[in-house]
């Protein structure tokens, strides 16, 4: 428990009424809150918290954090007045739990693609070599070997404090985390102190939330503009947003580059199907990754553990023992031969990174079958690159349903369609199951199909409900009746 004072030597409050209670959880959920809590009124795109403020007081809250006092005012209750909920909530979250990340080494990871590839071979590579570390990322969040079950790329500011302090009573000296321009826009980091911060590209995604490109920029710069001195920052400086990212930041600086002099810097000698030859920062190094997508991941890697003080010769040596991550570029093969990739790719950019890496490891006689769709309530303009994108490096694309949510999966398929007029190398099926086993069908064998946008996911959302659906499980199904024999 805190006295409510102790939590509040971050916080401009606007105004406090009432007194100085214990405060024993947080919360910004009013159905969660518990006698004694502390009830943060969070104005959300879909809700506004402070119509539930009567709720979380009535189910036993002590303090109430807010924009604007409540009509009535609970005398039993103490109000804190803030100018934005988010802010005081991280700030507050921070002091709840003893400022877990001054206890660790705390490394962020932002951009469009491969976050989860980068936080997560980070995670791997330092539990390999004998460290305790935590992993926060899209598909999992891991505190040491202990696995939680993942409901954001990056969580709400009072669970990333909890988790953290998890990881610091465990024994963890690092923790990496993906850090989502949401996250960063909704203030869910605000006093985290990082130790350093990578930066990967930036595409076209999330203009749905943001609105402009412009914004969502600014969103991941913010991150990188928070850095205090004694932190470090690492951006890809072959995508011209890189150096956006270094802009004002205060942190010791790095560029890493695939295409010209940088402080890490590496050349692909020779790309494989089951992996690349690197030469990276002068070493060679055979990685179990394939595409040129996968060797700016790994050098962010590189870069990130030895700016942590690991030795480069350690360093690659793990890089090399190193599995890819699940559902990025995970290979699946039939008896005969016929392989299927599936890759969590959901943008224009990151299709087309994995497009680019299928025909470099191709041969003139295998066919590409690509299967792809695009999410439903969220932003159509990718919709139609995503086709052309598809059909102009397959034999045949199949377009179907990804996350149609509460659309209607063929407006969906209109809207993709409607970036390849004149095509003639597509189907449309809206049924995703149906969709990957007409794409085993048409395959022959040796040929490669693509199944592009969940990745990872084991569910498919239709209207508002999660159904169990794996594209791993689907193409093993359509695999077993039409290559294993």
């Amino acid at each position: 428990m805190k006295r409510l004072q102790d939590l509040l030597d971050d916080v401009r409050a606007i105004e406090i009424v009432g007194g100085n209670p214990e405060v024993a959880s947080l919360e910004y959920d009013s159905r969660r809150v518990e006698r004694g809590g502390c009830f943060f009124a969070v104005r959300g795109t879909a809700s506004d918290g402070h119509n539930y403020i009567t709720s979380a007081t009535e189910r036993g809250a002590s303090v109430v954090v807010c924009q604007e006092l409540p009509a009535e005012v609970n005398p039993e209750v103490a109000y804190v007045v803030v100018e934005d909920s988010n802010v005081a909530m991280a700030a507050m979250a921070a002091a709840f739990y003893d400022h877990p990340t001054e206890e660790l080494k705390l490394v962020g990871v932002t951009g469009t693609n491969g976050k989860t590839t980068t936080a997560t071979l980070l995670y791997d590579m330092f539990m390999a070599m004998g460290y305790n570390a935590g992993l926060i990322s899209t598909v999992v969040y891991r505190i040491g070997k202990r696995s939680i079950h993942s409901t954001h790329t990056t969580p709400d500011a009072i669970r990333l404090n909890a988790m953290m302090r998890e990881m610091v009573d465990e024994g963890c000296d690092y923790c990496f985390m993906e850090v989502s321009s949401h996250a960063a826009a909704q203030h869910r980091i605000d006093n985290l102190h990082f130790a350093g911060a990578l930066f990967t590209n930036l595409t076209h995604d999330h203009l749905d939330y943001h609105g402009t490109y412009k914004e969502y920029i600014r969103a991941k710069k913010s991150f990188f503009d928070a850095l205090d001195a004694n932190a470090w920052a690492v951006v890809n400086i072959d995508d011209r947003n890189g150096e956006v990212m270094l802009q004002n930041c205060k942190a010791h600086c790095y560029r890493l580059s695939l295409r010209s002099m940088a402080d890490f810097r590496t050349k692909i000698v020779e790309m494989m199907p089951d992996g690349m030859q690197l030469t990276m920062d002068g070493k060679e190094v055979w990685v179990k990754f394939t595409g040129r997508f996968n060797a700016y991941n790994l050098t962010t890697v590189y870069a990130a553990a030895t700016l942590l003080g690991i030795d480069p010769i350690e360093v690659l040596t793990t890089l090399s023992m190193l599995q890819p991550v699940a559902g990025r570029f995970e290979t699946i093969t039939a008896t005969d031969r016929t392989m299927a990739i599936v890759d969590y790719a959901h943008t224009p950019d990151a299709l087309e990174n994995v497009l680019q890496t299928i025909e470099e490891i191709r041969s003139d006689e295998q066919r590409l079958i690509v299967v792809c769709g695009c999410g439903g309530d969220r932003d159509r303009t990718k919709r139609p690159e995503m086709a052309k994108i598809a059909v102009e490096h397959a034999t045949t694309a199949i377009f179907t349903s990804d996350n149609p949510r509460t659309e209607s999966p063929e407006a969906i398929l209109d809207d993709m369609v409607a970036g390849v007029e004149g095509a003639t190398n597509y189907l449309r099926i809206s049924d995703r199951r149906e969709a990957i086993r007409t794409a085993a069908m048409l395959a022959k064998a040796g040929d490669i199909i693509l199944i592009a946008g969940k990745g990872h996911e084991d569910y498919q959302i239709v209207g508002t409900e999660k159904h169990h659906f794996d594209d791993r499980e689907e193409i093993r199904s359509a695999f077993d009746t039409t290559h294993n024999k």
